[in-house]
């Protein structure tokens, strides 16, 4: 019988015998998966957000921006006016590449000789992350990274089978001084996240910058730099991205070492999910290939609809406010861990972002404080999640673009009692 033929009576009973046998057989799924899942890992700020649901929970765990600055109204009016002028366009397929006058929005902003070809609009900076990685990460390639990083881009990186070589942070960023014999080890990438880093809230240095780019071009390392929250600076001057100092060699036709990413989710957003790559040509149609094979496109509406409010004024009066709310609840927050929090535990003081990163005692463990703090109804993420290659067991990351006022004095005086609570612990052990 061919699978093709219809069933007559004379074979009716053999094919019923034939799908009954198959029908029983019970698939091994675990037999089926690709080599490269048992390197996927769920996300520990994912698996923590399940706690923010429960009642009275106080969250400091996600970085998620504050909800009442998101600009509903002015989202309701562009989309009714891009339906009403060009909602065939809107709600049709585009190009993979990105909706053309938003790329070209993006080149003139940059303030660099960028055009199109050099930009990739993506679903959000973690598809531009799983991207990178399937264009340049083999099993077993080492990977650059700062020490605590991103736990999301380990996340895509993993998959890919990523090794890393961690590099040691301070106040200032990345260590650079430690570069160099590291990149004798000969990594594919660095990856760094220059500004109000994720999760320490810490600025790489001016000095430390130049330093990196200058090691990166010396040994042919590109870097990807991430900055979803470059723009959300509260103090201080602002420092120019790697991207811009690397295109200073490249007046008319870009072919830096830098691969820049950002996002409109923390100054519009994040369920719109735009964000953009900049990058050499040839590496942005590499990233093109590989976006076909993901989902074709980032939905056109949602790009015609960012480009119908970025062409405007609106986020250079839109973007202050949120760096003022987030400066007063930082400065909150600040002030809080000063009165609550026990002797010996330090905190980062950042200059912008959505992130300080507290580090306790030695001997402490941030899995076990976040235990006895969810008992107290406060959440926050363990900082050994950022760390790819262990360690930061007494370390932990607090939001605070999330929570309000009455929120962050509340859940940091909980915070503070459950550490004295642990401290107390640890002595009498």
């Amino acid at each position: 019988m061919s699978l093709g033929s219809p069933l007559t009576d004379e074979n009716n009973s053999s094919a019923a015998f034939y799908f009954q046998g198959r029908h029983h057989m019970q698939t091994s799924w675990n037999h089926r998966y690709a080599q490269r899942t048992q390197r996927m890992a769920g996300s520990a700020i994912r698996e923590l957000l399940k706690f923010t649901e429960l009642p009275d929970v106080i969250s400091f765990a996600g970085g998620l921006p504050a909800p009442e600055l998101f600009p509903v109204a002015e989202i309701a009016s562009a989309t009714a006016s891009v339906l009403s002028r060009m909602g065939s366009q809107a709600l049709q397929y585009g190009a993979t590449e990105g909706y053309t006058p938003l790329r070209e929005l993006l080149a003139q902003q940059s303030g660099a000789p960028f055009v199109t070809a050099n930009i990739l609009i993506t679903t959000g900076s973690q598809q531009a992350l799983d991207l990178l990685g399937k264009i340049f990460i083999n099993p077993g390639d080492r990977i650059l990274v700062e020490s605590p990083t991103y736990v999301g881009a380990l996340q895509a990186m993993n998959a890919y089978g990523a090794e890393y070589v961690a590099i040691p942070s301070d106040d200032y960023g990345m260590i650079t001084e430690n570069l160099e014999e590291a990149l004798h080890v000969g990594p594919k990438l660095i990856y760094v996240l220059p500004n109000f880093q994720n999760p320490s809230g810490v600025t790489l240095s001016l000095e430390r910058r130049r330093q990196l780019l200058d090691l990166s071009r010396r040994y042919g390392v590109p870097i990807i730099e991430d900055d979803p929250y470059g723009q959300l600076r509260f103090e201080g001057d602002p420092l120019p991205s790697l991207l811009s100092l690397a295109a200073q060699d490249y007046p008319d036709d870009y072919q830096g070492n830098v691969i820049y990413l950002s996002t409109f989710s923390k100054t519009l957003a994040p369920g719109l999910r735009v964000a953009w790559v900049v990058a050499p040509a040839e590496v942005a149609r590499k990233l093109v290939l590989a976006k076909q094979g993901a989902d074709l496109h980032t939905a056109s509406l949602n790009q015609i609809l960012v480009h119908e409010i970025a062409r405007t004024d609106f986020l250079d009066r839109h973007v202050p406010l949120i760096r003022q709310v987030y400066r007063e609840r930082r400065d909150l927050m600040v002030t809080e861990l000063a009165a609550h929090l026990p002797p010996g535990v330090r905190w980062t003081y950042p200059q912008g972002g959505l992130f300080l990163w507290v580090t306790l005692p030695e001997g402490l463990d941030a899995a076990a404080t976040l235990q006895a703090a969810i008992a107290q109804k406060v959440a926050f993420v363990p900082g050994a999640a950022f760390f790819p290659c262990g360690g930061g067991a007494n370390t932990l990351r607090l939001n605070f673009s999330n929570a309000n006022p009455v929120q962050i004095s509340q859940g940091i005086a909980r915070l503070g009692r459950v550490i004295y609570e642990q401290i107390d612990e640890l002595a009498h052990v």
